[in-house]
């Protein structure tokens, strides 16, 4: 069998999108090196606070990505055309151990980096994006695209600096991310002091509230998001709470007033052309998701970021 028949999604019409194996997209299972894009599951939510359930996130989006399809109705995009996509199974975690867990992630990712292969992944809660970002580092420090309703730039909380609100601090602080060339979009919500923004904002983030989203519009946002990252390689982190809970409840700290699911996608496309060097969807919570919709809307959204992944691969490669 050839790679590039091997690497497709099952066809719906020779097996039931409710058979078979529950793989990402319905495709196959493989090793990092074997793949371009790989697909891959943090089933963490050690790093959580408040209202668990994260760790099911993977399976669950799994389950809901079966309804995912071969091509894009916009763009025309087939990403299982343009790369080899599949998933690569989920990275090492220890429920009741979390440096051994942020390890064995960090390490996991550095092996897919090593093979060449460029990661999607689902978690896990937002903490899961620091042992990636670890993994996946080369000595220089990455931009970020972050869309959420929390900057997750803590220090601390309940006296551990290591949760899911501080990753992106940690993150700045190990040299992992540029702060100047880093944006995160769709803040809203009440803070515990006035003060909570402050860290970032000296550091040099750009902040982009939801107030701002909606005067400005998503182009114009996403046209300053590209402008400052620009060539540079590109870490893109989408927490679905940046989704108001209308559209995505299944999360742990859900905020109303958010972006619909359809501005989400917009979001997403607006990736279009950067060198993004690997992404994650986090915080979908299967246990407060009654309907199976958050899980459902993660993956779409990780299909959004498949085709634009995909694409900017073949037009670096020269084979779009």
């Amino acid at each position: 069998m050839s790679d590039r028949n091997r690497f497709q999604p099952l066809d719906a019409g020779a097996v039931p999108r409710f058979a078979g194996a529950s793989t990402f997209m319905r495709l196959s299972l493989a090793r990092a090196e074997e793949v371009d894009l790989a697909l891959v599951g943090v089933p963490f939510d050690g790093g959580t606070t408040n209202r668990t359930g994260a760790r099911h996130g993977p399976r669950e989006v799994r389950n809901q990505s079966s309804l995912c399809r071969r091509v894009h109705h916009a763009s025309l995009a087939s990403p299982f055309d343009l790369m080899r996509v599949a998933d690569c199974g989920d990275a090492p975690v220890n429920p009741v151990d979390k440096e051994e867990s942020l390890d064995g992630i960090a390490t996991f990712f550095g092996e897919i980096a090593e093979a060449g292969a460029v990661p999607l992944t689902v978690g896990g809660d937002h903490l899961v994006t620091l042992p990636i970002l670890r993994g996946l580092h080369k000595g220089r420090p990455r931009a970020l695209v972050h869309f959420d309703a929390h900057t997750d730039t803590y220090d601390e909380i309940f006296g551990t600096r290591y949760n899911h609100g501080t990753p992106f601090r940690r993150a700045v602080e190990e040299g992992l991310l540029d702060p100047k060339r880093m944006i995160q979009i769709g803040l809203r919500g009440a803070i515990s002091h006035a003060a909570n923004y402050d860290w970032a904002r000296e550091a040099g983030i750009r902040l982009v509230f939801i107030e701002e989203l909606r005067e400005r519009g998503i182009d114009d946002v996403m046209a300053e998001a590209r402008a400052l990252v620009g060539t540079d390689e590109t870490y893109v982190s989408f927490d679905i709470d940046v989704i108001d809970p209308a559209f995505a409840p299944g999360t742990g700290t859900p905020e109303i007033g958010g972006v619909t699911s359809f501005e989400a996608q917009r979001l997403v496309r607006h990736l279009a052309g950067l060198h993004i060097v690997g992404a994650d969807i986090v915080e979908v919570s299967p246990p407060l998701d009654g309907t199976g919709v958050t899980a459902l809307t993660a993956a779409t959204l990780m299909f959004e970021l498949l085709c634009v992944m995909a694409e900017g691969m073949a037009a670096r490669n020269g084979t779009s």
